[in-house]
């Protein structure tokens, strides 16, 4: 009997950590898209960002509670809805892609595994970065670098970042699949950071659309002996003009 009851209650903590898991995945998930919907521009209403993503509004104000608390720049104007704030920039100093990633690396890191010293100063030197980042109107961010749930297992996606760097300099397909998506190839076109996220701006010619994919989220990454050319509605400037919409 007693071990049929162990077997039991190990049976049950067994599923509830698997929903538990599910639900903060999904979280996750929802997150990401909250910021990759306001990133593309306007305002965004609770409600409609509810019907979009298939919650309810309450849970919406929730997400967007826990993304401010996290330092992700979002402007709120009541009776409006949602919209991004100001970009990444440096007063008299603009940062390329490269830069704010050794910034962002170098101080995760420093944070997360030396002494105690250089932790400190890691974060004294996050506070100074994140005193001149334009937050107006938002409650103080946490540190820069120091990643913060949910995101914070985006860590893992730099050890991509060499790869996919190389690809998109010399305009080779890669091979990848994360979390969402079985192996697909790509043509990677840009290395994007927002929301203390990395992702890939690519176009994938396995579903013959653009894609954005979570570096932190990818599980293995091969670059193809295979090369590619610059075509109409496929590049970096289609996607940022918008035709990655239709």
């Amino acid at each position: 009997m007693d071990f049929a009851l162990e077997h039991h209650t190990d049976s049950l903590k067994s599923v509830s950590e698997i929903i538990l898991s599910n639900a903060v995945n999904q979280r996750s998930d929802r997150l990401y898209n909250i910021i990759h919907i306001l990133r593309a521009g306007g305002l965004h209403t609770a409600a409609d960002l509810s019907r979009h993503l298939g919650v309810t509004p309450r849970t919406i104000y929730r997400d967007m509670d826990r993304l401010i608390a996290s330092g992700i720049d979002i402007c709120a104007t009541p009776g409006l809805g949602y919209r991004s704030g100001a970009s990444v920039s440096l007063p008299a100093l603009n940062l390329t892609n490269e830069e704010l990633e050794v910034l962002h690396l170098g101080l995760a890191v420093i944070g997360e595994g030396a002494e105690p010293a250089l932790q400190s100063a890691a974060l004294s030197l996050s506070k100074k970065i994140e005193a001149v980042l334009p937050e107006e109107g938002q409650s103080p961010p946490q540190p820069f670098g120091f990643a913060l749930y949910p995101f914070a297992d985006a860590a893992r996606g730099f050890q991509h970042m060499p790869s996919i760097r190389a690809a998109i300099r010399s305009r080779q397909k890669l091979q990848l699949a994360d979390a969402a998506a079985s192996d697909q190839v790509i043509r990677p076109l840009s290395l994007d950071y927002w929301g203390r996220v990395w992702s890939c701006v690519s176009w994938s010619e396995t579903t013959d659309n653009f894609a954005c994919f979570r570096l932190d989220l990818i599980d293995h990454l091969t670059a193809l002996p295979e090369l590619f050319v610059d075509e109409k509605g496929k590049t970096l400037q289609d996607y940022r003009a918008g035709s990655h919409t239709n």
